[in-house]
């Protein structure tokens, strides 16, 4: 898989490298590719198919129905295998050579998807529209984000001629996925005939000093509590709201010390 130069979808990817919205970040990225294959890309290629084709062997019926066709035939593996070569040119520090049909969805068409992308995307076109009305660096384009964005796409890798695939992070270890993660989504829009694959894949994280907070204050509460249960009941006659709040200063004073 080969990354394709992309001046438009260089500066989208410049802005959603980092888009700040307060107690979160949304990362992102967009990529085109051709699916011509050349040195590794090839090897790995035949090694995906060997491992496909030895599980069907096995199996004859285990993937007569998937997401991308049925695996006995071989434009549905090749399909299969560009997502998969595609998902490891995006992310060369991880393998997905395992993954299968099942780790796939074939979405209903464009327009679904962008509707969906644009709801998550929202918050983050509104600050791109913001820095570009302003003029700030990172925003190219002169429409609105989700005019721009899907022009630039639809440039890239003419959407009138594409099927749209999703990959769903479910498997430990992937780039998606670990602490503090809100949402993210991992689209691919493959144009058989300009044999392209373009990968639009997003994420939105709490910010690590945000959730570090969070999980300081719940171990404190959780302290409190555990404390509060373990103290000896006060007699009925010696209780009053100062008795009282003196009880937690003096909780307070034995978390300073």
């Amino acid at each position: 898989m080969k990354f394709l130069e992309d001046r438009e979808l260089a500066q989208l990817n410049n802005f959603l490298s980092h888009v700040n919205l307060g107690d979160h970040e949304v990362t992102g990225q967009l990529e085109n590719y051709s699916c011509k294959l050349a040195g590794q890309d090839k090897k790995n290629f035949g090694a995906i198919e060997t491992d496909v084709v030895e599980e069907l062997s096995s199996s004859p019926n285990l993937y007569s129905t998937s997401p991308v066709g049925p695996l006995t035939d071989s434009h549905s593996r090749k399909t299969l295998i560009y997502l998969i070569l595609t998902l490891n040119q995006a992310y060369p520090d991880h393998d997905f050579s395992n993954l299968r049909p099942n780790n796939f969805s074939k979405e209903v068409g464009v327009p679904e998807c962008k509707e969906e992308i644009d709801q998550m995307l929202y918050d983050v076109g509104k600050v791109y529209d913001q820095t570009r009305l302003y003029g700030a660096s990172g925003s190219g384009g002169s429409l609105p984000f989700s005019d721009e964005l899907w022009r630039c796409i639809n440039s890239a890798i003419e959407l009138q001629d594409v099927d749209v695939y999703s990959y769903a992070a479910i498997n430990d270890g992937d780039p998606f996925d670990g602490d503090g993660s809100l949402w993210n989504f991992n689209y691919f829009f493959y144009n058989k005939k300009l044999k392209r694959i373009l990968f639009f894949s997003c994420a939105s994280k709490i910010k690590r000093d945000q959730s570090f907070y969070e999980d300081e204050e719940e171990n404190e509460h959780v302290g409190v509590r555990m404390r509060s249960s373990q103290m000896t009941p006060t007699p009925p006659l010696n209780y009053s709201s100062r008795g009282y709040a003196a009880s937690f200063d003096d909780l307070a004073m034995d978390d300073m010390q």
